[in-house]
């Protein structure tokens, strides 16, 4: 069966990410990172619209008023609500140097929100030593992996009074999350390692625990990278670098794949009235010659497979409001 993806909004995204479907408004959200774009898309009208434009947006989700939670950069969380941006938090000293990626809100209205780093932090006596040309190798205490040891991703938790509680550390590149249809099992991607993980979760205390590998990528089928799960717990991930969306049955094994014209597929979400709408984002659009004609691009298909509405965020405060 060959299945051709409706290209619907020619963004030409550097970083298209974290599709939302917004059921109160019946419209499509999603993001450039890169640009700190927001993206508004009507399949009412087939039309779409930049909503906001401004600083590194990670991820978004959605607030039980409708309002729009972004996830920036050095802990900023801001709210966009009634067109107007409201910043909640405050810079986090522990993630200078470091940005929000993929987030979901969990069943009851926490935030799961993944961090990765932008660049490395490197200590200012290990430059100066560098730039003295001292053999770092004599000085064990000082060597790179030591002082960057914690300089891969972690995942927190928005608990429902605004705590942002760290409850793994030592990823690559968390990215993502999704929860099976009975609420038992969370999904987690860490795209550095090329692998979807699964872990037991607790609904009532937020707790993920028993992790194992779920599904693992090899090198020449790209990256995974956004993951969404449909109403019949089949498990979709977006291939980045593989110009494709995955559709992995809950035993892990591949049910479905689907070609795109944008080598850098990003991430997907299910929407419409009946949820069998499927939104796909991109990212390369600053390099077609490279990664597609359509890189960048929000597409659309509708295989008559339903989806779950994402959850919404109940939190009622956020740490360090101004």
């Amino acid at each position: 069966m060959i299945i051709n993806p409706e290209l619907i909004a020619d963004t030409s995204c550097i970083l298209g990410e974290s599709p939302l479907w917004h059921p109160r408004e019946k419209k499509l959200y999603w993001i450039d990172i890169s640009a700190g774009q927001i993206f508004r898309y009507d399949p009412l009208i087939c039309m779409h619209e930049l909503v906001i434009q401004g600083d590194v947006i990670g991820g978004i989700a959605m607030q039980q008023n409708g309002s729009l939670l972004m996830f920036m950069s050095e802990g900023h969380i801001k709210v966009l609500e009634n067109g107007r941006l409201n910043t909640l938090t405050r810079p986090m000293p522990d993630q200078r140097g470091y940005r929000f990626n993929d987030v979901i809100a969990d069943p009851v209205g926490r935030v799961y929100c993944g961090t990765m780093a932008l660049k490395k932090p490197v200590p200012v006596l290990l430059r100066m030593l560098q730039r003295l040309r001292v053999p770092v190798q004599h000085l064990p205490a000082l060597k790179p992996d030591r002082l960057n040891q914690n300089n891969g991703g972690s995942l927190y938790c928005l608990e429902l009074d605004g705590n942002l509680t760290r409850i793994l550390h030592g990823l690559g590149r968390p990215n993502g999350m999704g929860f099976s249809p009975d609420r038992k099992y969370f999904y987690m991607t860490d795209s550095k390692a090329r692998k979807i993980h699964i872990f037991d979760y607790d609904e009532g205390t937020g707790i993920i625990d028993n992790r194992s590998t779920f599904v693992i990528f090899t090198e020449g089928e790209g990256v995974p990278d956004g993951l969404t799960v449909d109403a019949s717990g089949f498990v979709w991930s977006a291939c980045f670098n593989g110009g494709s969306i995955i559709r992995f049955a809950p035993d892990g094994s591949e049910d479905l794949r689907i070609t795109f014209p944008a080598r850098k597929i990003t991430s997907l979400t299910f929407g419409g009235e009946d949820y069998t709408d499927i939104y796909v984002t991109s990212a390369g659009g600053n390099n077609r010659a490279n990664d597609g004609p359509a890189a960048g691009a929000l597409f659309h298909l509708n295989l008559g497979i339903k989806g779950i509405p994402e959850f919404y965020s109940r939190c009622k405060k956020v740490t360090g409001n101004s």
